[in-house]
């Protein structure tokens, strides 16, 4: 497996890998990764010849005493564990690779990004477009793979490939759970284990109300949010939002609605986590 830091080297790799006619997919990610990221991996190594792993913390999606300097890292780890899973090369820049001094150049989406976590973190998904839009560049990929549980992100980036014509296809792959059924999450590492058993009342209110709703349907969906934030409360969660949607707008659910996504943000202790129930009707 290839590991490589600067651009330059990486761009040339891929182009190269293009002129020979092997498909490439990217697998986006911040590092210290666990078994969703696998699976988006392993997805990825399905759908293509080629998979790149990029592993950058990247600094313009992070908003001012937002955890950028405590996000856990271990590349050695992400390294055997990304060749362990058939990735063909790692891209890890450093911040002064991705961005010159002086940048200037923003790549926003200005409608879904407004919504759920656009609320309070209102420079996040800028970041997360531009740095998504270069490494789509920089690694020449025709397919890229993303979590369900980033559900924002991911119908934010299929916007922006749609609204720009990049080319490339997009693979939302499923949210993967722990054994105890909270949400994969390179933060959970900050919980404390009691922390971490009061946050189980989000996956557990959200399953409870999954199954609520398959047999109701979208009509009962803000009631099913309202019984998801009394539980999340109850067990002294700090809620920035709970929140019934149209999936595919992010626009509140009518009866037209046929995608529905359920979506959390709550902090408990000093610990942001989010999830999300996505359901089809």
């Amino acid at each position: 497996m290839e590991i490589f830091k600067t651009v330059s080297e990486m761009q040339q790799f891929a182009l190269a890998a293009r002129r020979a006619g092997r498909t490439i997919a990217v697998v986006p990610t911040m590092g210290y990764l666990h078994a969703g990221h696998f699976s988006l991996i392993d997805r990825a190594v399905a759908e293509a010849d080629l998979v790149i792993v990029t592993i950058f913390v990247n600094p313009t999606q992070f908003g001012p005493n937002e955890d950028l300097d405590k996000y856990p890292r271990d590349f050695e780890r992400d390294v055997v564990n990304c060749e362990a899973h058939g990735a063909t090369a790692v891209f890890a820049p450093s911040p002064e690779a991705m961005y010159c001094p002086d940048h200037s150049v923003w790549v926003a989406e200005e409608t879904l990004s407004r919504e759920l976590c656009g609320r309070t973190r209102p420079v996040h998904f800028r970041g997360v477009t531009t740095v998504v839009t270069k490494l789509f560049n920089i690694t020449q990929a025709e397919i890229a793979v993303f979590g369900r549980k980033d559900a924002q992100q991911a119908l934010i980036i299929q916007r922006m490939v749609r609204d720009l014509n990049m080319p490339v296809r997009i693979i939302v792959a499923p949210l993967v759970r722990d054994a105890d059924q909270l949400a994969l999450s390179s933060r959970n590492r900050y919980l404390s284990p009691e922390e971490r058993s009061r946050a189980l009342s989000i996956s557990r209110s959200l399953l409870a109300a999954e199954a609520k709703l398959k047999g109701a349907g979208p009509a009962l969906a803000e009631a099913a949010a309202a019984e998801v934030a009394a539980e999340i409360a109850a067990n002294g969660g700090r809620i920035d939002y709970v929140s019934a949607l149209d999936a595919d707008t992010l626009q509140p659910v009518t009866p037209a609605t046929r995608r529905l996504l359920l979506a959390v943000a709550a902090y408990f202790g000093a610990t942001r986590l989010i999830d999300n129930i996505y359901l089809e009707f």
